[in-house]
């Protein structure tokens, strides 16, 4: 189930810089290709020899990011109660992400559109991600026993499902409460 993480060279690079200045700038909607040729200062079928379309360039815009924050994860640690403060510690850096944050923000329905509809790369290599958390925990004894691979898929969706509804529940729970009861939530799944 692990996703790798992908490699892009110089020219990619310059269009996902460009992706991101415009996605954090005004959103998805309304993202050209003719638009990201101008501010990355490349020609059109030059982006069209990398991706399909404008929606490409954003999912590996979207994709990037994520690779940008689970980088800053060391290996694995043995302990269920380290993998809840890792998970927390990317919800916190996700949430912090000038695009990632614009969107949640300014544009959730983005989510569904590039997110929700079916599992793509990003959501892939965060489950590559915690599948490895849970098989050290599970082997330091702190986590239940179980497929990692699919008690992976269940702490995707509380921790995704948590961050996508939060600004809907704003009025009815403070920052702290929210995140002290997602603690709990990811920490019950996992307990043995």
């Amino acid at each position: 189930m692990e996703e790798r993480q992908p490699q892009w060279d110089a020219t990619q690079s310059r269009i996902l810089d460009a992706a991101d200045q415009l996605i954090e700038r005004r959103g998805v909607h309304g993202l050209t290709v003719a638009e990201l040729a101008r501010r990355a200062d490349l020609s059109r079928p030059t982006i069209y020899r990398n991706w399909n379309d404008s929606d490409d360039v954003v999912r590996a815009a979207l994709l990037r990011r994520v690779a940008g924050i689970l980088n800053s994860f060391p290996a694995p640690v043995p302990s269920r109660s380290a993998l809840v403060d890792d998970v927390m510690r990317f919800i916190a850096m996700f949430r912090s992400d000038s695009l990632y944050g614009r969107l949640l923000d300014d544009e959730p329905e983005a989510f569904t559109r590039y997110t929700l509809h079916r599992v793509g790369s990003s959501q892939r290599m965060i489950l590559g991600w915690l599948a490895a958390a849970i098989s050290a925990a599970q082997s330091g004894g702190s986590v239940r026993a179980g497929v990692p691979e699919e008690m992976a898929v269940m702490l995707l969706l509380i921790a995704q499902s948590a961050v996508l509804s939060h600004g809907t529940v704003t009025d009815l729970i403070s920052e702290t409460a929210w995140e002290r009861e997602l603690r709990c939530a990811l920490d019950g799944l996992l307990r043995p």
